[in-house]
């Protein structure tokens, strides 16, 4: 009888064996979404950790959300996110809500948070005349693979580390392979000297073939990042001449004939970037007003890459770029040990109080119209972290992509006449170096308070090719809004 039992038993089970499965599959699965739905951190063994990536999306732009840390506990992660900002005083997120802690310049949250996939997140801010809620979109990256697949089969090893910059992203493979994301622009992958070059790339994916060291730069600000890493051997043409260089090495490199002047970005020497076998052209967002260039460049067999550098917010993110170079060059160690640097610049100067003061600045274009930074764009980030207030806040699209905008004088006079400090910006029109030649551009400028009180301040022309000290030009500003005058690098008063 027993052993009837047993085989009916046995028989059973077997009947039920795929439904058992199924349901074990199910549970599986749901436990993976589980899992899935807490970023995956029960793949990281409980600890501290620094995120692989951050990024963010949503609000108005004015305001930079960085994430410290994330420590994983029992299998959860919690992340640390700081506002740039004194104002924010909850985030929800899953439907509940966190208080921060506020100090002079920032706040910071400490929630429960999904790793390596978007989510939403809502903080409240006071900054306004009521509590306002403004949505933002983050993705914390911690040991995680790159969405898209892997270009030509090639397996991913990990990402470059960004703290700043939201415009481009390196993702590492093994053979020492890299694939560089440049936004809203092309996908490149650096292919180490001697290695063979990975089939079945995707379309799109432009191949750099290393060693690059015949570049054709034309992008003037990133010659300061490729000197900051002693690598201006790697540029053999330029599209500046001698002249328009304030970098001692490079204008010593063009007197040596080690670097040539192959025209000007929209003109570019094509039979010269031939005959000295340029590998790489480096062009600024410039080359979107001349698309044509571009792709006769292209054609004759030379990859272009765009900088899109000047549409980081943080005037560090363009620095940051540095980092992008020394791939291609093989100096991320050096690149490193710089960026951390300049960082340590910037911390110092975050402690500089805000003096309430307004600064506006611009210049006056061919047209008449006035031209301005946008209100998310690095240099008026730059005035906010030296201690004033951005006067122009309100004549741009704060979402806007656009670094700069034009605008009429009338508006510009609404929006600026009462702000303490002008600065002309003459690193793009240098037809200004009194109040007198101001005035000249309009008489308007009379009426201006900053004109009245003498605070009418000029960048030198040097300032755009600075990407590798920017922590100067903060100090300056401080130093203007606080009236400590000598000792500037980049602005002097128009008399």
């Amino acid at each position: 009888m027993k052993r009837l039992l047993s085989l009916l038993l046995v028989l059973l089970l077997a009947a039920c064996a795929p439904a058992l499965a199924a349901a074990h599959a199910s549970a599986e699965a749901e436990t993976v979404g589980e899992e899935a739905s807490s970023g995956e951190s029960a793949a990281h063994a409980d600890g501290e950790y620094a995120p692989d990536g951050f990024s963010f999306s949503g609000g108005s732009g004015r305001v930079t959300i960085s994430c410290e840390r994330v420590t994983v506990l029992g299998g959860e992660a919690v992340a640390t996110i700081v506002f740039d900002s004194p104002n924010y005083t909850a985030v929800a997120v899953g439907g509940l809500s966190y208080d921060g802690i506020s100090t002079e310049d920032s706040t910071s949250f400490e929630i429960p948070i999904p790793l390596n996939e978007d989510v939403e997140i809502v903080a409240t801010t006071t900054a306004m005349s009521a509590p306002h809620d403004v949505a933002y979109t983050i993705h914390i990256s911690l040991g995680e693979a790159p969405a898209s697949d892997a270009p030509g089969g090639l397996v991913w090893t990990s990402r470059l580390e960004l703290k700043y910059a939201e415009c481009f992203s390196v993702d590492y493979y093994e053979g020492g392979y890299a694939l560089i994301d440049v936004r809203d622009s092309a996908r490149y992958l650096v292919v180490p000297e001697n290695a063979p070059v990975p089939e079945g790339l995707e379309d799109g994916i432009v191949v750099l073939q290393q060693p690059l060291d015949r570049i054709y730069l034309a992008a003037t600000s990133a010659m300061a990042l490729f000197d900051a890493l002693d690598a201006l051997d790697a540029i053999r043409l330029v599209g500046t001449d001698r002249n328009g260089w304030s970098i001692d090495h490079a204008v010593e490199a063009m007197d040596a004939g080690a670097i040539l002047f192959a025209g000007k970005y929209s003109e570019p020497d094509y039979e010269l970037l031939v005959s000295e076998g340029c590998d790489l052209a480096i062009e600024s967002t410039m080359i979107l007003h001349s698309p044509e260039v571009k792709e006769l460049i292209e054609l004759l067999g030379i990859p272009v890459l765009i900088d899109r550098s000047s549409y980081e917010s943080h005037p560090l993110g363009r620095t940051e770029w540095i980092k992008l170079y020394a791939v291609l060059v093989g100096r991320e160690a050096e690149a490193e040990a710089f960026f951390d640097a300049q960082a340590a610049v910037i911390d110092e100067l975050a402690g500089f109080e805000n003096t309430e003061k307004t600064v506006a600045f611009f210049y006056i274009g061919t047209d008449g119209s006035v031209v301005v930074r946008s209100a998310g764009d690095y240099i008026a980030r730059m005035i906010e972290i030296a201690g004033g207030r951005y006067a122009l806040a309100g004549l741009s699209d704060p979402d806007s992509a656009r670094s700069s905008v034009s605008v009429t004088m009338e508006d510009f006079y609404a929006a600026a006449v009462n702000a303490d400090y002008l600065i002309y910006n003459a690193a793009i029109d240098g037809s200004v170096g009194s109040v007198e030649e101001l005035l000249a551009k309009s008489p308007l400028f009379a009426d201006f308070k900053a004109v009245k009180e003498g605070n009418v301040w000029c960048t030198g022309k040097q300032l755009y090719q600075a990407t590798d000290i920017v922590g100067s030009f903060i100090t300056d500003l401080h130093n203007m809004l606080t009236g400590r005058e000598d000792g500037m690098t980049f602005l002097y008063k128009l008399d």
